[in-house]
């Protein structure tokens, strides 16, 4: 894998903007009573590439990364011309090859097919069977493949993180779960600021902020981003949630603020190298977290940012529910047919109006060709050929 994320597919192509994102929802947002309901459809297949992940026993890396590749397949296409279901599948058996964890397509076609077709009932009311011939599968593989670009190179915010805050010894995350630990860490101004040694997080802190960046995939974070800002804001805030960390904070900008004062009356200010630099004064002394996250060369108006973002999608999440009842999913359907959204959003209203939006857009396009002058939608794929020469 490539080490330098500044030089990558990744850094160069896949990082966009909001305008990207808004131009890319273009065709779909035609079709929604709401653009939120959007977002709500990103929450939902995001959740759905993680169930199907632990049923191929994919590791968290993994599922990322085939999030990452549906995020930027849908940077292409829009829901309602195409079946998200099967690309869903796609995207883990492709992340699987990637990420040299493959599984057999056998096994992803069935695994699909439990998780699509025998909770079709219950569930994810409203999902249409999923193929059961292997070859469908194959040929989405090699679409998927196509409007990636043949980039499958992906940098994730967990290297960051334990590049940042990994202490030996600690048994929260495995080092073969977080990827390059260690190798290649993109060293150098960008982020790393002086480079002297690493945040020593409590145990519990270390696994929210791990936390944090896997929820940071129910929306398309991952795509606006780099991965280093994203783990950096996930430490950020997972300082300032975390109880014991956070009074620890409180407690040294307490005993901070006498030590400015009587060191400014007395020996003046200390010049950095001229600090005691012994093992056994480091251990006495009680690491300023603040400081830390401060000589981290970023910019912390972008960190903060992110971290709005961060917490919307928690307010966004707080409103979608896997375990409302039918009778909730049925009047959160009347609702949104009476033109008022609802405030429960579950999978079955998420997947009716997939469905919905899928067939008026076909009932669009069955128009386009019965009326003179209306352009005529053409193949993508070809489109895109033509215009390549």
């Amino acid at each position: 894998m490539a080490t330098d994320f500044w030089v990558s597919s990744h850094y160069l192509r896949w990082n966009v903007d909001s305008a990207v994102l808004r131009q890319a929802r273009a065709e779909d947002i035609q079709y929604v009573d709401h653009p939120e309901y959007l977002d709500f459809l990103a929450l939902f297949f995001a959740g759905l590439i993680a169930k199907l992940g632990k049923k191929l026993s994919l590791r968290q890396r993994v599922i990322a990364t085939a999030t990452v590749f549906f995020r930027r397949f849908y940077l292409k296409n829009s829901y309602c011309e195409t079946d998200p279901f099967i690309v869903i599948a796609a995207c883990c058996y492709v992340a699987a090859k990637a990420e040299e964890s493959p599984v057999h397509i056998k096994n992803v076609v069935s695994e699909a097919r439990s998780l699509f077709s025998s909770e079709a009932t219950t569930l994810y009311s409203g999902i249409k069977t999923f193929p059961s011939d292997n070859a469908k599968l194959a040929e989405m593989e090699f679409y998927l493949v196509g409007d990636l670009e043949c980039d499958l190179t992906v940098f994730h915010p967990y290297r960051t993180l334990m590049t940042l805050c990994w202490k030996e010894g600690s048994d929260v995350i495995s080092e073969a779960e977080a990827g390059e630990l260690g190798a290649g860490i993109d060293d150098g101004p960008r982020y790393w600021g002086t480079g002297e040694g690493k945040l020593e997080m409590h145990e519990g802190a270390l696994q929210m902020a791990w936390f944090i960046i896997n929820d940071t995939y129910r929306s398309e974070i991952c795509l606006l981003y780099p991965p280093h800002l994203i783990a950096i804001t996930a430490i950020y805030m997972a300082c300032a949630i975390h109880q014991e960390t956070r009074g620890d904070i409180e407690k040294q900008t307490q005993s901070g603020a006498y030590a400015f004062s009587g060191s400014q009356g007395s020996q003046g200010l200390t010049r950095r190298s001229s600090r005691p630099s012994s093992s056994s004064y480091k251990r006495q002394q009680p690491q300023d977290i603040v400081g830390f996250l401060a000589g981290l060369n970023v910019n912390m108006a972008l960190i903060a940012t992110i971290t709005q973002e961060i917490v919307s999608l928690y307010a966004l999440w707080d409103r979608y529910s896997e375990d409302a009842t039918t009778d909730s999913a049925r009047a959160s359907l009347k609702r949104s047919a009476s033109g008022s959204r609802p405030e429960i959003i579950t999978p079955g209203l998420l997947i009716q109006l997939l469905w919905r939006m899928r067939e008026a857009r076909s009932a669009d396009l069955s128009g386009a060709h019965s009326t003179p002058g209306r352009p005529v939608a053409v193949n993508k794929m070809l489109e895109r050929a033509q215009a390549a020469g």
